[in-house]
């Protein structure tokens, strides 16, 4: 087996290249900065279902991480006055590895002061279509999806009703009374497949505490709501877009809710990014998204595995 040769073949790499130059030139269209922060990092996301990849700092003993995101620095750029800004990087999760991911893979990551969350998407469609031509785009709020799918409201629905919907669609064999356990399982196995794979898909107003970092707001029935949506097309996930978090305190208590529930299930602790912290009493109100690009050029060939797609994967880095 030739396994030292690379697993896309060059037809792919190329539209790869083409789809890098098109997304770089419709960003210079608008006046969008391309930025270039660090991929090593003291301070990983504190995100339960994210875990970073650890190395020891070059001067010493200490623990850094392979970003999972250029979020964090990319933040301390608008604080600084950077005015809306993008980047392609590398970015790293570990144990993130199957038909879909890699633990090495491309992040296209932007930030716009100015900017709706409508408008955000917007431009998560018009990104789409430099991969797939024209494209139509459904918009659905995370209440309507569950209605329609489930037959019941994920606001208001009790823990009971949500493992039993569960186990109605689902072969199960753990339980949890985390609500959020149940209601990421059912989105990610019920209702993304049930969404129409020839179009775009907006899904938005997810509950509070799935805010991540998200502002939250109150709808009409005084329900708390995280202000994002993301993105779904041809049965995946391509993005997550936030309206964008400014309190510090509340960043602050966020974390501590991660850290509360990593102790649970027994995962490490990260640091606490304090760079951030002082960063958020200056950052302007912006709008942002996080695209994995591997995915987008998967659309643009036509290809259903991320290794058509990226020269080595990991077995063969």
């Amino acid at each position: 087996m030739a396994d030292w040769r690379p697993t896309a073949d060059f037809s792919a790499l190329g539209r790869r290249a083409q789809l890098l130059a098109a997304v770089r030139a419709w960003f210079a269209e608008r006046g969008v900065l391309e930025v270039d922060t660090p991929l090593l990092a003291t301070s990983p996301v504190t995100d339960p279902n994210i875990e970073a990849i650890t190395t020891v700092a070059p001067d010493g003993d200490a623990l850094m991480y392979l970003q999972t995101s250029p979020e964090f620095a990319m933040k301390r750029l608008l604080a600084a006055g950077s005015g809306s800004i993008y980047q392609i990087c590398k970015a790293f999760r570990r144990g993130e590895r199957g038909r879909r991911h890699n633990p090495e893979f491309t992040m296209l990551e932007w930030y716009r002061t100015g900017l709706s969350l409508q408008d955000l998407m917007d431009e998560v469609g018009a990104i789409v279509a430099l991969a797939v031509g024209p494209i139509e785009s459904h918009y659905y709020s995370y209440q309507q999806v569950f209605e329609q799918h489930c037959g019941l409201n994920p606001h208001l629905a009790s823990l009971a009703e949500l493992k039993a919907c569960a186990r109605a669609h689902l072969d199960l064999n753990f339980d949890t009374d985390d609500r959020d356990v149940w209601l990421q399982l059912l989105m990610s196995s019920v209702l993304e497949p049930s969404l129409d794979p020839n179009s775009l898909s907006f899904v938005y107003d997810f509950p509070a505490s799935q805010a991540a970092l998200a502002n939250t707001r109150s709808n009409a029935d005084g329900i708390q709501l995280a202000s994002r949506f993301e993105a779904f097309y041809a049965g995946m996930e391509l993005a997550n877009g936030y309206d964008e978090l400014r309190d510090a305190n509340e960043l602050v208590r966020r974390i501590r809710d991660d850290h509360r529930r990593r102790a649970d299930n027994g995962q490490i602790l990260p640091p606490i990014d304090r760079h951030l912290l002082k960063a958020m009493a200056a950052l302007p109100e912006c709008v942002g998204v996080a695209m994995g690009f591997d995915r987008l050029a998967m659309l643009a060939c036509d290809v259903a595995r991320i290794d058509e797609v990226i020269a080595f994967p990991l077995e063969r880095a």
